[in-house]
């Protein structure tokens, strides 16, 4: 367990909230030193155990969510894992692991944004929903909002199209052209 504690304390203590969700090559870098091997573990299904216990569910969130966004930026990679860490968020909320008190705010973030991350309408539906029920600051509803808004425009999220090979049709084209059509 010494793996899960080490993890979150990079990722919320020692990372500031900032660099999180910025493009940044030395930061890739830094996750891809660290945790580049866990990570790669994680997608292969080790680690399942670690879905037991609510700090476990966001490690694990991290490993297969958060971390291939940031180490395979711009290729089917960032995406391929996001089925499995939707289903340990799944996990996570129905043992509602997701509500101990060992597990702050920005914890649960992390723990819903494989739904936010979804190309499907209901799991956007699931992300706005615990967003406000379970996140006390609101300031991360903006976001699911966001995210539930494109998918709701276009069924998936056009700013994936060239990583995950699919065509971009003119009103995507038109879309990705503005501020804040992607995330």
């Amino acid at each position: 367990m010494k793996d899960i504690e080490t993890l979150l304390d990079f990722w919320f203590e020692e990372t500031p909230p900032e660099k999180l969700f910025a493009r940044d090559d030395s930061f890739d870098a830094a996750i891809r030193d660290r945790f580049g091997a866990l990570t790669e573990r994680a997608a292969a299904g080790a680690f399942a155990d670690w879905g037991r216990t609510a700090r476990g569910s966001v490690a694990l969130c991290l490993l297969l969510d958060q971390f291939p966004r940031n180490l395979h930026r711009g290729t089917p990679r960032a995406f391929a894992t996001d089925p499995m860490a939707r289903a340990v968020a799944r996990n996570a909320i129905d043992s509602k692991l997701d509500l101990s008190p060992d597990l702050t705010d920005r914890h649960r973030v992390f723990l819903y944004l494989p739904f936010e991350h979804s190309e499907d309408l209901w799991d956007q539906l699931i992300c706005v929903g615990l967003f406000r029920a379970r996140v006390e600051d609101q300031g991360f509803m903006e976001y699911a909002l966001g995210h539930l808004a494109i998918i709701q425009r276009f069924g998936r999220f056009p700013h994936r199209n060239e990583a995950l090979g699919r065509a971009t049709n003119a009103e995507e084209a038109a879309f990705l052209k503005t501020p804040g059509s992607s995330y």
